[in-house]
């Protein structure tokens, strides 16, 4: 009988991909979706429902006893969700609650970053939620495995700034030789699958598609786009820090320098990993960079 997985967050992008992965791999899936999808998101979960998953409406914020219905017969739960504290922190804990009142033996948090474990508050206020959230279930009795992804490479081309395609340049902070996680997020959830289905893995797991620096990083985004581009370097690690720290100044919206505190939690190699688990799922082959650039050019 094939493993059931309850999965939150499934009209993500990510959330999604590992919906689909679970399919591929056979597995039983459920999906929380909340009412009211807009038509893209709609659009998306019809055609994995058309592939066998199976949808209940709610939210994480619904009473502990009727989120554990919806978890049902699950043996593991995974998340995906994004948003604030109140989703990061309470909902996750809220269904971890309803994981554990369901009788669920596994749950996989929305952590998918760079190492959450070595960093401390106020490196990043994104991932102390997270942490916050692992501090709350701790102690919960039903065992958590974190699946870490580092970078997505669709952040470092996108959100970061990194990559600016109309000037032809690829800027960065700190040390050009500083080695990087980065990951699709197509094999994150590649990876997350092959965890949600594997009953002995707990504990903290790290992935990478590819360790690059950044000087590799830019030769690898060359290669795939087939453009020349100018590598730039925007100062030291330590000023980075500083330039967040004037930023944090300046302003109370702390997403005005979020893709700031994400570069430095790379390039001061604070949040490197130490090891990686890919050699523990085989038949997972992630794509290089290159090949990421030259397949979405």
């Amino acid at each position: 009988m094939s493993s059931k997985v309850f999965v939150a967050g499934a009209s993500g992008l990510l959330g999604g991909r590992i919906v689909s992965a679970l399919l591929d791999r056979g597995a039983s899936v459920r999906a929380l979706v909340r009412p009211g999808a807009d038509g893209e998101k709609k659009a998306a979960i019809s055609a994995l429902q058309a592939r066998g998953l199976e949808v209940v409406e709610g939210d994480l914020t619904d009473p502990v006893g009727r989120l554990a219905d919806a978890v049902g017969d699950a043996t593991t739960v995974v998340s995906a969700v994004q948003g604030g504290p109140e989703v990061i922190v309470d909902g996750q804990l809220n269904l971890v609650r309803a994981a554990e009142k369901a009788g669920a033996a596994r749950f996989l948090p929305s952590d998918f970053a760079v190492d959450v474990t070595k960093l401390d508050d106020g490196d990043n206020f994104m991932i102390d939620w997270r942490r916050r959230a692992a501090a709350g279930y701790r102690d919960a009795g039903i065992a958590v495995a974190s699946v870490l992804s580092g970078a997505f490479y669709e952040v470092m081309l996108g959100f970061l700034g990194i990559v600016d395609w109309e000037r032809g340049t690829v800027s960065h902070w700190g040390d050009p030789d500083q080695p990087l996680d980065l990951t699709s997020v197509a094999d994150t959830a590649a990876y997350t699958a092959a965890v949600a289905l594997d009953p002995s893995a707990t504990g903290t797991l790290r992935f990478a598609g590819e360790v690059v620096t950044f000087r590799q990083f830019h030769e690898a985004v060359e290669r795939g786009s087939g453009r020349r581009l100018e590598l730039r370097n925007l100062g030291t690690a330590d000023e980075l820090r500083a330039e967040i720290e004037r930023r944090a100044a300046l302003t109370d919206d702390p997403f005005d320098y979020v893709a700031l505190q994400y570069q430095w939690c790379m390039v001061s190699g604070k949040a490197k990993f130490d090891t990686l688990d890919n050699d523990r799922y085989p038949e997972v082959t992630p794509v290089s960079v290159a090949d990421f650039v030259r397949a979405s050019a």
